[in-house]
């Protein structure tokens, strides 16, 4: 079966997850990189940039203007939250379709993109984490509360990101928070010798972030009762890992016409 063509603009073409879904449009028949926004390098072709696929798309330094001017069905966009919820919103408003694997979008943001979404009639999808693995160990997590109330949830990434924690840390929590009744862990005396030793405090859930060089995402949730433990626990070794998601999505949000905050929302 042929597949229709999906235009694509590429926001974040330089860096590493955008380079990789570079590489996922270039080795897929039915996607076609149409343009590229990055906040340098305007006028030139991807072809023109150092270790990117040879491709004409015009790379554009105004988001507004390539959206004006280039006809395209999805963007993908692989920055940082600021950048993304900006560039999402201006997306919706000229019916292009978003699927952003920013993590960092406050309540308020996402709030405001599900009506912004539904009001445009405009499918996007905000993906904390786009491998299909983490997905599916953020869903084990949520069925093992049920039964192992006391928990916490340990994130390791690169030390260049920039939102700690990580969004599939906050997406994780906020499964299990539908589930489990908020409950202090832990000795009822306990007392931080110093400031931030039991991490982030959601619902008496802890949360903890590691930042090195050499990691790329990793998370565990660890499960804690009388007499045993139980670890759910997934690791991308590079970012290669991620592109069946942003696959999936890029397919998926052509059928929408609302928001998809996680990509668990779109897998059959």
């Amino acid at each position: 079966m042929i597949k229709d063509t999906i235009r694509i603009i590429v926001a974040g073409p330089r860096g590493r997850m955008g380079s990789e879904a570079l590489q996922l449009i270039d080795r897929t028949a039915h996607f076609d990189l149409v343009a590229a926004i990055d906040r340098k390098n305007g006028g030139k072709r991807i072809s023109d940039i150092d270790g990117l696929p040879s491709s004409d798309a015009v790379i554009y330094e105004d988001a507004k203007a390539c959206l004006n001017e280039v006809k395209a069905d999805v963007l993908i966009d692989l920055t940082i939250p600021e950048t993304g919820y900006k560039h999402m919103k201006l997306a919706i408003e000229h019916g292009v379709r978003p699927v952003v694997g920013t993590s960092g979008f406050t309540e308020e943001q996402v709030k405001e993109l599900e009506n912004l979404s539904e009001e445009k009639g405009v499918g996007a999808i905000i993906a904390p984490n786009f491998a299909i693995g983490a997905v599916l160990m953020m869903q084990f997590a949520k069925q093992a509360a049920k039964y192992f109330p006391t928990v916490e949830i340990i994130e390791k990434h690169h030390d260049q990101k920039l939102d700690a924690p990580s969004g599939t840390a906050v997406k994780t929590a906020q499964l299990i928070q539908e589930v489990r009744e908020p409950a202090k862990q832990g000795h009822p005396d306990e007392k931080e010798t110093i400031t931030g030793a039991r991490g982030a405090d959601v619902d008496g859930m802890r949360i903890h972030s590691v930042r090195l060089p050499g990691l790329v995402a990793h998370q565990e949730v660890i499960f804690g009762a009388p007499g045993e433990q139980f670890t759910v626990k997934h690791d991308s070794f590079n970012r290669a890992s991620f592109m069946s998601g942003v696959e999936l999505a890029v397919e998926r949000v052509m059928k929408m016409d609302i928001l998809a905050y996680g990509l668990e929302n779109i897998l059959e």
